[in-house]
């Protein structure tokens, strides 16, 4: 349950923009129409492969903000190049609006986004953050509008396919690759059997094929936390209850006693590894341990 005096995020995801700019990004402009790879058929299923977007790293990146309120993302769920998102992305409760193509080409996405947001502007007073992942140009009336409501807004785009004009009708703006960039999840130093780097998306693939590891999996959290507010200060150093704030905002069920620990900081000091603890009377701040 979010705290009372806690911001609140709602995220909207022109899905079908973001993953047709991904392909583009990779494989070359006009790539994705030209070698139509909505269909996932022959060589353009690998190819979306290597494209593939990360919406852990997106939804944890706009959790940085607040919690999250409004979840949507909006695409034709029926092609097979977005298909194969489905089940992450109902895995991490996000609400999937169907958009038939009618055109060939454009779904209306924006049209019907633009809607949503401004009614549940209206209808949800407490939501402080919008967060729009797209870069289309025709999302810049909706920005201004949602900072004329008071609302700050954040942009998430794809390098190369993203409208300077949309960047700077943004409060802030952060191009996919950074944000991606952001969920990379280290290996434990202590565990070198482990792959030196791999995607928080990754991870949870090969989770769910090996057995749970309670400790593991609050351990990677807690890093993906860290990453997320790690801007908080220019040292990188993060308020204890802000910290565990976000990590039950991508983890509801983490729970320090469930795992053997008799509050937070002991938590903490258990991953020292990880992460260093800086105590000063009941002020308590946490930050990632340089690898260098």
């Amino acid at each position: 349950m979010a705290e009372a005096n806690e911001t609140r995020v709602a995220v909207y995801i022109d899905f079908d923009n973001v993953v047709i700019s991904q392909y583009d990004h990779e494989h070359g402009r006009g790539s994705f129409i030209k070698e139509k790879a909505r269909t996932a058929l022959g060589d353009t299923a690998g190819k979306l492969e290597e494209a593939t977007v990360d919406i852990g790293a997106i939804l944890d990146y706009a959790s940085s903000f607040g919690a999250l309120a409004i979840t949507r993302a909006y695409a034709d769920w029926a092609a097979p190049a977005n298909t194969r998102y489905q089940k992450q992305l109902i895995n991490r409760a996000v609400d999937l609006v169907q958009l038939f193509n009618t055109s060939g080409t454009k779904n209306g996405a924006d049209i019907r986004l633009a809607i949503d947001v401004v009614e549940d502007l209206f209808r949800i007073e407490d939501i402080s953050h919008v967060v729009i992942v797209a870069g289309d140009s025709d999302y810049i009336p909706l920005a201004q509008r949602a900072r004329r409501m008071g609302r700050v807004v954040v942009g998430i785009g794809v390098e190369g396919s993203t409208s300077s004009a949309f960047k700077n009708a943004c409060d802030e703006f952060s191009y996919y690759e950074q944000v991606a960039q952001l969920n990379v999840v280290e290996a434990p130093a202590a565990e070198p059997e482990v792959a030196p780097k791999k995607t928080a998306r990754r991870a949870s693939a090969e989770a769910s094929v090996t057995a749970a590891d309670p400790q593991r999996e609050a351990r990677t959290v807690l890093q993906r936390a860290m990453e997320a507010r790690k801007n908080d200060d220019v040292d990188g150093w993060v308020v204890a209850s802000a910290l565990k704030q976000q990590i039950k905002r991508l983890d509801a069920g983490f729970d320090e006693k469930k795992l053997g620990f008799k509050s937070f900081t002991d938590f903490i000091k258990a991953n020292a590894s990880l992460v260093e603890l800086q105590e000063d009377g009941q002020n308590r701040r946490v930050r990632l341990r340089s690898r260098d």
